[in-house]
């Protein structure tokens, strides 16, 4: 597998690590689901804090820096398809200006 794919794929996951572990505790605490629900999600948030370690980039403030525009990229996925929210186009020209930036930070010749 290839570094970049390798790093895209492990993005994805913290991506949905963190994403899918708050909406738990969001569920759990604003919107009165059960306990469980909460404990699962601060589970799942704590892997979220694992697996950015495993980037094959060793700059901390680089991995999270790129995370933070996945993040971005993934929440406006969340909202669409869990959440039933339509991003619009001005969210969508962001997400694509992130997604140069993190391809600049990660992937540019040093």
């Amino acid at each position: 597998m290839s570094s970049i794919l390798h790093a895209i794929i492990l993005f994805i996951l913290a991506g949905f690590a963190e994403i899918g572990g708050g909406w738990l505790v969001w569920q759990w605490l604003r919107l009165g689901r059960p306990w469980t629900w909460g404990l699962a999600g601060g589970i799942i948030l704590a892997l979220y804090g694992i697996i950015p370690t495993w980037q094959p980039e060793t700059n901390f403030g680089r991995v999270y820096a790129a995370y933070g525009g996945i993040f971005v990229i993934l929440s406006l996925l969340w909202g669409w398809r869990v959440d039933g929210w339509l991003p619009d186009r001005f969210d969508l020209l962001g997400a694509a200006v992130v997604l140069l930036g993190i391809a600049i930070m990660l992937w540019s010749p040093r």
